[in-house]
C-alpha cells in the first residue's frame, strides 16, 4: 500500500524558515518523480517544487531562491526547505509521487501539513 506522510509544518514568523519532510513507502521511490504542492483557502492547489528521479529540480516562480527541494533515496524521503517565508506562503502543503509501473502511470498524495506564516 502506497503511503506518503508529511511532517514539519507549523507556525512561523515572516522571514523565518521551516523544513517539510515527506516519507514514502509502498513505492519504488528511486524511480518516482516527487513534488510538493500547496493549497491556500479558497485557492487552487499549485505546484511548488518538483524533483525527478535523476535529481532535476523545478520551482514555481514565487518560491525560486527561497525554497529548496531535495530527496534521499536511501531513506525514501523528500524534503522542502523553506526560507524567507512570507504570509503568502501560508497553505496546506502536500507531497505527491508520480511513477510508472508496467507502462502504467500512477500517482499518490499525502494528507498534507499546514504551514502558517504570521506575526
Amino acid at each position: 500500500q502506497v503511503q506518503l506522510v508529511e511532517s514539519g509544518g507549523g507556525l512561523v514568523q515572516p522571514g523565518g524558515s521551516l523544513r517539510l519532510s515527506c516519507a514514502a513507502s509502498g513505492i519504488d521511490f528511486s524511480i518516482a518523480t516527487m513534488s510538493w504542492y500547496r493549497q491556500a483557502p479558497r485557492k487552487q492547489r499549485q505546484l511548488v517544487a518538483t524533483i525527478t528521479s535523476g535529481g532535476r529540480t523545478n520551482y514555481a516562480d514565487s518560491v525560486k531562491g527561497r525554497f529548496t527541494i531535495s530527496r534521499d533515496n536511501a531513506k525514501t524521503t523528500v524534503d522542502l526547505q523553506m526560507n524567507s517565508l512570507k504570509p503568502d506562503d501560508t497553505a496546506a502543503y502536500f507531497c505527491q509521487a508520480d511513477w510508472t509501473s508496467a507502462r502504467k502511470p500512477y500517482q499518490s498524495w499525502g494528507q498534507g501539513t499546514q504551514v502558517t506564516v504570521s506575526s
